[in-house]
């Protein structure tokens, strides 16, 4: 009597814990999806559970596993997660099992699935849209150019000064100096500066006067050299050109500035031209420069060093002046439309600051949300 009770009572137990088990697997969910807008590295798994539980426990294993690994314990606030422990392109299956206090529920499975790269992020169509506009902008302003009319860009003293400082220069007798900064041909002042020697170079030889421009960096010397070579030629004056006159001092900032002061004062120049990146050696520069009598045009953009300028040279070119000078002295037509395009570019963002700040205020975001890189 005593053993039949006993098997009851087992068979009593263990029927509530299959039917508990059960009612577990048939509340928990699981779904697997390659995450869009990636580059194939991760996959999300989602799951839902309606009952009690204490935790849950995520499994994973590939096609080329044989048996489960566990990838983490959850609590039960937690319904997602984001495997970015993934081979592109290798299907992998999920699973779930519920804990609570007196069970661990059975697995619940997803269908394999791999991670794929995708062509397009979809979360970044506004930047698509945006450059597709400026290069529809530039498009419009190169035919434009192309086809004669004029684009207009404000005037910058410094840079209609220039024919005045070569013009003195002719009627002294004397060279014009130019310094295209002391930073190397991959920053974008030295490359401005490279862009403003050309057109000057060229007037220089139309004149007749002497040129002397000393390099700090050997590459932006060669640059320099064939630029002034370039320019030459292009003015009918082949024969003018004294490589020599452009050349390599040394690449130790101070010695290249005691080099520079140097020529300043024996050669007494009647114009210099400090183009490009400075540093400390600015002020050593302009100041020498002054002293001499000689006109001072300088033009960067170290926002640190434009004191020493405004205060020591007759004309400063600041900021992004000195990227337009290139394209105002040549009036090449790329170029010009280069820096309208870039113009109504900066139009527009100044525009949708505006509109985003009164929005603000009126505490909506709209513009926000349609802005924001997903």
């Amino acid at each position: 009597m005593k053993n039949l009770k006993l098997i009851l009572y087992l068979i009593f137990f263990s029927s509530v814990f299959l039917l508990s088990a059960s009612d577990i697997n048939g509340r928990v969910t699981i779904s697997a999806k390659d995450k869009p807008n990636d580059d194939g590295s991760s996959i999300i798994v989602k799951w839902e559970y309606a009952g009690n539980a204490d935790s849950f426990a995520l499994f994973r294993k590939s096609v080329n596993d044989t048996s489960w690994q566990m990838v983490k314990s959850f609590p039960t606030s937690i319904h997602k997660y984001v495997d970015e422990d993934v081979v592109r392109n290798l299907p992998y299956q999920y699973g779930i099992r519920v804990k609570t206090d007196t069970m661990l529920s059975e697995m619940v499975t997803t269908k394999p699935v791999a991670a794929k790269a995708q062509f397009f992020d979809t979360g970044k169509i506004l930047i698509l849209v945006l450059i597709l506009s400026y290069f529809g902008i530039l498009l419009y302003f190169v035919g434009a150019a192309k086809k004669g009319k004029s684009l207009f860009i404000r005037k910058i003293a410094g840079l209609d000064a220039l024919d005045e400082a070569v013009g003195r220069a002719t009627e002294m007798g004397k060279p014009i100096l130019f310094i295209p900064g002391i930073s190397s041909m991959s920053d974008i002042a030295t490359i401005a500066a490279v862009n403003i020697l050309g057109p000057v170079a060229k007037k220089v030889a139309e004149y007749g006067t002497d040129l002397l421009v000393p390099n700090r960096d050997p590459i932006v010397a060669s640059v320099t050299q064939e630029v002034v070579k370039e320019s030459y030629l292009e003015a009918g004056r082949p024969d003018l050109f004294n490589p020599n006159k452009v050349w390599f001092l040394t690449d130790s900032q101070f010695a290249y500035a005691a080099a520079v002061q140097g020529i300043m004062v024996r050669e007494r120049p009647a114009t210099i031209l400090l183009l490009g990146m400075f540093y400390a050696e600015s002020l050593l520069l302009a100041e020498t420069g002054n002293s001499t009598g000689a006109i001072q045009i300088a033009g960067t953009d170290a926002v640190d060093q434009l004191p020493f300028f405004i205060t020591s040279c007759d004309y400063t070119i600041m900021g992004e002046e000195l990227y337009a000078a290139g394209a105002y002295l040549s009036k090449e037509p790329t170029l010009l439309s280069s820096i309208k395009a870039q113009d109504y570019g900066k139009l527009v963002i100044f525009a949708t600051l505006l509109l985003g700040i009164i929005l603000g205020l009126l505490k909506s975001n709209w513009l926000i949300n349609i802005l924001t890189v997903r």
